[in-house]
């Protein structure tokens, strides 16, 4: 175990539970840090259910293609605690992240504190310390009472698609959870949002028009549709032509869309189409319809093909049933692992009638997997128990037929377990 590692797990023990949303503790603790959060670059803060780290993804790629250092804050990792700190367009190093671990420990003094609100105090505090152009901030959960929305004014909020999810913090409806998304709108800063369902967006309205926030929405201001030549997108500024985003699947148009969208919305010097163009293009972010080319994909005859793809909600795997159709040349496979307490049988539901065949997962290693016996059930008996990938893969690979694809999906969870698996480096 590194250094980061051990001080992350003795953190556990600061506080009874893994999630309580409030902001109380991270102001305290911000405020004996010397209020890092007051010294930061310009912040895009992003909310939403489903492709909040695809628009971050976006975001950075057309900002670095401006020339521009910019930071970016998700989660969770896939692979490495890393993955979720980038300074100025590298991940944290080991020492860095341990020294700022060490300090934020020290400085908080065993005062109770849950580890995200110690590692967003830690992000606060490497991004305070090194120079950047932008910090693209990634919502935790919900948006309200993250530890996130502790950033006061930045200079755009981004909320995408929004979905049942998360309901025993949120709420048990769209508007409900819509509030807590609405919740990192600020007083005269746009805020930029795709398409969302009626009562999800009469929310998002009346809190924009409470802080007087200008509200850009698809399909008002600004639209994004993919086109046979790329992406063509349109606002009150103009029309842009531009490339196809580099991130597969039709739901990535309205992703990039929200990005163009919020950082025209912010004006900054240094945007351009030709960035824009660039960044759309050359945008990565692992486990979003990746191909996987490693130990994995060795598992299946050479003619076939591997996808990982991390959606694990009702709007995932809707996203997901969307693009499945554009793979209807071969049979499509799927092998699918969830999180405990996650609605199975909604993320199920549009993906059945399109796989030729469907697996059940858990992998050993795998953060609060559900079990494979539950995962069939909700699949109404359909899904053959795995139990785990590399054994789904092999019985696949088996059967024999006509070359197919095979997609890993379901929990960002089993898509860690799988990227290290298949050897697959996330940088």
């Amino acid at each position: 175990m590194g250094r980061s590692e051990a001080i992350i797990d003795r953190l556990h023990s600061l506080h009874p539970k893994l999630i309580d949303l409030s902001l109380d503790r991270l102001q305290r603790l911000l405020a004996d840090l010397g209020h890092p959060e007051r010294n930061l670059p310009p912040v895009i803060h992003v909310a939403g259910t489903n492709g909040k780290g695809s628009v971050c993804a976006f975001l950075r790629a057309i900002a670095e293609a401006a020339g521009q250092r910019v930071h970016v804050y998700t989660s969770p990792h896939l692979v490495r605690f890393h993955e979720r700190f980038r300074l100025a367009g590298q991940l944290v190093t080991e020492e860095a992240l341990a020294a700022a671990l060490e300090e934020v420990e020290a400085v908080n003094a065993g005062q109770p504190i849950t580890v995200f609100e110690v590692t967003t105090a830690v992000g606060i505090l490497l991004f305070s310390r090194t120079p950047a152009d932008l910090l693209v901030l990634e919502v935790g959960l919900g948006g309200r009472y993250d530890a996130t929305n502790v950033v006061d004014r930045p200079v755009a909020c981004a909320i995408t698609s929004i979905s049942m999810d998360h309901m025993d913090f949120l709420g048990d409806s769209l508007a409900a959870i819509a509030g807590e998304k609405a919740g990192i709108i600020k007083p005269g800063v746009p805020v930029v949002t795709g398409q969302q369902a009626p009562e999800a967006m009469a929310v998002i309205e009346a809190e924009a028009a409470a802080q007087g926030a200008p509200l850009y929405e698809r399909g008002g201001p600004w639209t994004a549709n993919l086109t046979e030549e790329g992406l063509r997108y349109a606002d009150p500024g103009g029309v842009l032509h531009l490339p196809a985003p580099a991130l597969p699947g039709p739901h990535q148009a309205e992703n990039a869309g929200i990005a163009i969208a919020a950082l025209r919305a912010w004006e900054p010097a240094w945007l351009s189409d030709a960035a824009i163009a660039a960044g759309l293009s050359t945008a990565t972010w692992p486990a979003r319809l990746q191909r996987l080319h490693g130990a994995l994909a060795a598992l299946l005859p050479p003619d076939w093909e591997l996808w990982l793809d991390g959606g694990h909600n009702a709007g995932a795997g809707q996203a997901l049933a969307a693009h499945l159709p554009g793979w209807a040349d071969r049979p499509r496979h799927l092998i699918v692992g969830m999180k405990k307490g996650k609605e199975s049988d909604a993320f199920l539901r549009p993906l059945l009638p399109l796989a030729e065949s469907l697996w059940a997962v858990a992998e050993p290693g795998q953060h609060l997997a559900m079990s494979v016996e539950e995962i069939v059930a909700a699949s109404g008996g359909v899904a053959k128990p795995g139990p785990q990938v590399a054994e789904a893969l092999k019985a696949i690979a088996a059967a024999g037929g006509t070359p197919g694809r095979v997609l890993i999906c379901g929990s960002l969870y089993l898509a860690g377990e799988v990227l290290k698996a298949d050897g697959t480096a996330v940088d």
